[in-house]
Formats: C-alpha cells, structure tokens, sequence
C-alpha cells in the first residue's frame, strides 16, 4: 500500500504540475495579447501624433504661401494701378494740349459748313 499511496501522490503531484504548466500557458498567452494589443495601441496613437504633426506643417505652409501670394498680388495690383493712374495722367496731359487745335478745326469746319452749306 506504501507503494500505492507513492504512486497516487506521484499522479497528484504530476496533474497539479500539469495545471500549473496550463495556468502559465493561460497566463503567457494572456500577456502576449495584451501585449500586442498595447503596441498596437501605442503604434496607433503615434501614427495620429505623426499624422497630426504633419497635417500642422503642410497647413503652415499652406498658409505662408497664401499670404506670400496676396502679397504679393497685391504688390502687383498697386504697380499696375499706379501706371494706369500715370497713363491717365499722360493722356489728359496730351487731349489739354491738342485741344485748342481740335476746337480750332471743329470751329474751322461748322464755319465751313455755314459759309458753304457742304461738308
């Protein structure tokens, strides 16, 4: 019975090693999915903070060449404003000067018109 009660305490032993090794393998392979759970967590979120960072500098760019762009459309706006304003300028200059010859030939022509009755 010594013998017996030996190798009843050797198969007891032996299913409580056999449980123990199951309840690490349970609990390793726990582990292991929360693991990769957590990386992929963490590479997710990294992405967004990389995304996020990268959405902020093209709109900064975005941004400065708008501005660089109305600036300088708006540097060329007063350029072309100021030479139309020059061009006017020029030709009222030149419509006072040829406007004494002008009346004069206008006058010239009605008198002609008059005198003679033809054109």
């Amino acid at each position: 019975m010594n013998e017996e009660i030996k190798t009843k305490d050797a198969l007891d032993a032996l299913q409580r090693i056999k449980e123990a090794e199951e309840k690490a393998r349970k609990i390793v392979q726990e582990a292991r999915e929360k693991t990769a759970v957590k990386i992929i967590q963490d590479a997710y979120d990294e992405a967004e903070k990389i995304k996020d960072r990268h959405l902020n500098r093209a709109r900064k760019k975005a941004e400065e060449r708008r501005s660089a762009l109305i600036q300088q459309a708006t540097k060329e706006a007063g350029e072309i404003r100021e030479k139309a304003d020059q061009e006017g300028v020029s030709l009222k200059k030149k419509a006072e000067k040829a406007m004494p010859g002008a009346v004069t030939q206008i006058s010239d022509r009605i008198k002609h018109l008059i005198e003679k009755g033809e054109p």
